[in-house]
C-alpha cells in the first residue's frame, strides 16, 4: 500500500513537470504586409528558444527576427517555413521577437509559435545534487517523465501537420471548384455555339423575288 501510494505521487509528479513545463505557446494571424512583434523581460544568463511554423497561407513562409534589449538584432531569417532559435541571454531586459509578412501583397498566414525560458526543473527533489544512484521506481518515474516529454512534443508536431494539410486541402478544394465551374461554363458556350452552328447548316433557304420572276 506504501509504495503504491510513493510510485503514484511521483508517477503523478512526473506528469505534471511533463505537463506544466514550458512557456509560451500561441498561433497568430498575419494579414498581408503586416507585423506582430512580442516581448519578454528576461534575467541575464537565461536559456531561451523560439521554435516557429508557418500553418497557412502563400508559400508557407515569413519573416522573423529577435532583438536584444540593446536592440542588437541577434536572429534573422526571411522566408522561412520553420525554425529553431536557442539562445543564451547576455544581458538583462526587454527581449522582442517580430514576425513579418510584409514582403506579400495578398497573402494571409497562420503562424504558430512556441517561446520556452530557462531549463527545466528536476522532477525528484534534489536530484541534481544526489550522489547516490536512482532506485528503481525513481528511475522508472525519470523514464516516464521522458516519454511524457517525447509524447507531447509529437502530438504537437502532429497537430500542426494536421492542419497544415488540411489547409493545403483547403486551398486545392478550392481551386478544383473554380477549374470545375469554369470548364463547365466553356462546355455550355461550346454547346451552344455547335447547336447554332449546326443549325445554320440545315436552315433551309428561300430562293428571291427576282429569281423567281424571270
Amino acid at each position: 500500500g506504501a509504495v503504491r501510494v510513493a510510485v503514484r505521487s511521483l508517477c503523478l509528479a512526473a506528469l505534471l513537470g511533463a505537463l506544466g513545463a514550458g512557456g509560451t505557446e500561441l498561433t497568430l494571424e498575419l494579414p498581408d504586409s503586416a507585423r506582430r512583434c512580442f516581448h519578454q523581460e528576461l534575467e541575464s544568463g537565461i536559456k531561451f528558444t523560439l521554435d516557429y511554423q508557418v500553418i497557412s497561407g502563400g508559400h508557407y513562409d515569413v519573416d522573423c527576427y529577435v532583438e536584444d534589449p540593446n536592440g542588437k538584432t541577434i536572429y534573422q531569417e526571411t522566408k522561412k517555413q520553420y525554425d529553431s532559435f536557442p539562445h543564451h541571454t547576455e544581458v538583462k531586459g526587454v527581449y522582442t521577437f517580430c514576425f513579418s509578412n510584409e514582403f506579400s501583397t495578398f497573402s494571409h498566414k497562420i503562424v504558430y509559435f512556441d517561446f520556452q525560458v530557462g531549463d527545466e526543473p528536476p522532477i525528484l527533489p534534489d536530484m541534481n545534487n544526489r550522489v547516490t544512484a536512482l532506485t528503481q521506481m525513481e528511475s522508472a518515474c525519470v523514464t516516464i517523465h521522458e516519454m511524457l516529454n517525447a509524447v507531447i512534443d509529437s502530438q504537437t508536431h502532429y497537430r500542426l501537420r494536421e492542419a497544415q494539410d488540411r489547409s493545403r486541402a483547403e486551398e486545392l478544394n478550392g481551386r478544383v471548384s473554380f477549374w470545375s465551374v469554369g470548364e463547365t461554363l466553356i462546355l455550355f458556350v461550346v454547346s451552344v455555339g455547335q447547336v447554332m452552328l449546326l443549325k445554320s447548316f440545315f436552315t433551309e433557304k428561300r430562293p428571291s423575288s427576282s429569281g423567281a420572276g424571270t
